[in-house]
């Protein structure tokens, strides 16, 4: 035999076939994905509504109110409200109120038929306590729900 006597295999031919596990692991995280954010409330479509401001002659800025000097009006039902909480204090509608002022304040929020929604934003300065003692007088009012936020606004 000559020097050129090779052993001829059977070639395979190559199939170029579509992987669809790639496209299954995409889709499903993109179903993940859309489902965890039609679930998120869009929160600049909320209505928030504060307290009504007190008079300047009735409490200066920055001077901590007491439960007389409450606003004679509710917020209206249905409504959110934002209030902070410091170091001994809450912070509704751009007012200082003391921890003694705070049944007055949850009693204002919405009626009986239609409870009042509450953002609490809570600020590093207050202390678990504080928070605790918030959230103690909101649902003794029977505050309809509660979210807690920590941050600045």
């Amino acid at each position: 035999m000559s020097g050129n006597s090779r052993l001829n295999l059977p070639v395979r031919k190559r199939s170029y076939r579509f992987a669809l596990t790639p496209l299954a692991d995409a889709m499903f995280q993109l179903l993940i994905f859309f489902m965890l954010s039609s679930s998120l409330t869009p929160y600049s479509l909320l209505t928030l509504q504060t307290a009504t401001q007190v008079s300047d002659e009735q409490a200066a800025p920055g001077e901590e109110t007491t439960a007389s000097d409450l606003p004679e009006e509710a917020a209206e039902p249905g409504d959110v409200a934002l209030w902070t909480i410091e170091a001994g204090s809450v912070l509704v509608g751009g007012q200082s109120f003391g921890f003694d002022a705070l049944s007055a304040l949850a009693g204002a929020l919405g009626t009986p038929s239609a409870p009042a929604d509450v953002i609490l934003v809570v600020r590093t300065t207050a202390q678990v306590q504080d928070v605790a003692t918030v959230l103690e007088a909101l649902q003794a009012a029977n505050v309809a729900s509660v979210q807690v936020s920590t941050g600045a606004i």
